[in-house]
């Protein structure tokens, strides 16, 4: 068995003892922002680049946050991997992500209170020009719980919220984009997203959060490296290529679609072993780490610890994956680009409304999607 599994461990301890966020320069958001030029709407889009996705209106977010500052590389940097490939291919770019690392936060949202988006000025070293020229500027935005600037301490905005918000006029507000963007891109996630780690996870929550209102999105999420404490830059650039190929491909063929969204998780690239090609997968029935409390001296208090699954996936008990096309499987065990539809709707034993789109996109992932 590979070391995979130990990496999803890391990924879940990274995100439940985030520490403090690194020294970044951010301003508030003046009124001078409002004068960048807005996008090209759907019906009258930017012209012709000869670049796979030109003209098409990109609204990325995570649960990473938008930091970018650990050493780890697992707070947020996947999400300007894939702001770098998507503009690269032609896309006008929008980031509107939390300001803090929200991993597990599922589809959680903030009931109460206020949200604020800070435009973040100085992006991480090497990613400053990548989306130079685009119709909106391609600004960043973190968001935050408060009335005013955010700042180091300042709780953060879930996953879930940013989307919403992005969707129901923080777009046009923030880029002067009038209409819905077409299609909205999380992570990517520092770490995969498979089996029972599906629903707590807030990269694939934000996804939901767009298709509860009919736009087409696609989770991304990375595995880390064998160390157990690094999400390599090379396995996010190799994810967010292949993303930008998979969402021309998806483009080109009219398969995006708001009736569901689309969860790719990508092999890591360090191990030594060859990245294999994707494949159409169900999420695991089974767990690869899941969360486990131990009491605190026979009192009230138990401490959060992380279970880890040794061994093959067919262990038993918790850890048992019954399914020969589980996510987890293919990801961790055969080295495969895996990728599984989401639905919004959990009501037990309901046909879904979009079996055609989704025979479509499950034929141009086994005969079309490029190759890893």
């Amino acid at each position: 068995m590979r070391s995979a599994r130990r990496n999803l461990l890391a990924l879940t301890t990274a995100g439940a003892v985030a520490a403090g966020l690194g020294a970044t320069a951010y301003v508030s958001a003046p009124a001078a922002q409002a004068k960048q030029p807005a996008a090209a709407s759907k019906h009258h889009p930017q012209k012709p680049t000869g670049k796979p996705l030109a003209g098409l209106r990109i609204l990325i977010s995570n649960d990473d946050g938008m930091q970018a500052a650990k050493p780890s590389n697992s707070d947020g940097l996947g999400l300007y991997e894939l702001r770098r490939a998507m503009c690269a291919a032609g896309a006008d770019v929008v980031v509107m992500a939390p300001w803090q690392v929200q991993s597990g936060k599922g589809t959680a949202v903030t009931n109460g209170g206020v949200l604020t988006a800070q435009r973040r000025t100085a992006l991480p070293k090497g990613y400053e020009n990548d989306c130079a020229g685009t119709p909106s500027g391609s600004p960043v935005f973190g968001v935050c719980v408060a009335d005013g600037p955010c700042g180091k301490d300042t709780p953060s905005a879930t996953p879930a919220d940013t989307v919403k918000l992005a969707l129901r006029g923080g777009l046009k507000a923030k880029a002067g984009w009038t209409e819905d963007p077409d299609v909205v891109l999380t992570g990517i996630n520092s770490g995969p997203n498979i089996a029972a780690s599906v629903n707590d996870s807030g990269t694939v929550g934000a996804a939901v959060a767009a298709v509860d209102q009919n736009i087409p999105a696609i989770a991304f999420s990375a595995e880390g490296d064998a160390t157990n404490t690094l999400f390599p830059v090379q396995t996010y650039r190799a994810t967010a290529e292949f993303g930008a190929k998979f969402l021309a491909g998806m483009r080109q063929n009219k398969l995006l679609t708001g009736k569901f969204a689309v969860k790719v998780d990508y092999p890591d690239t360090t191990n030594g072993e060859k990245v294999r090609p994707p494949v159409w997968t169900r999420v695991g029935n089974g767990a690869a780490v899941y969360h486990d409390y131990e009491q605190k001296n026979g009192g009230d208090s138990f401490d959060i610890t992380m279970g880890l699954c040794e061994g093959k996936l067919s262990s038993g008990g918790e850890c048992d994956e019954s399914r020969k096309d589980a996510d987890q499987v293919w990801l961790l065990e055969k080295n495969h680009v895996t990728i599984a539809p989401i639905t919004w709707d959990r009501t037990y034993g309901t046909s879904i409304d979009g079996t055609r789109e989704l025979r479509k996109l499950e034929s141009y992932v086994k005969h079309g999607a490029p190759r890893a």
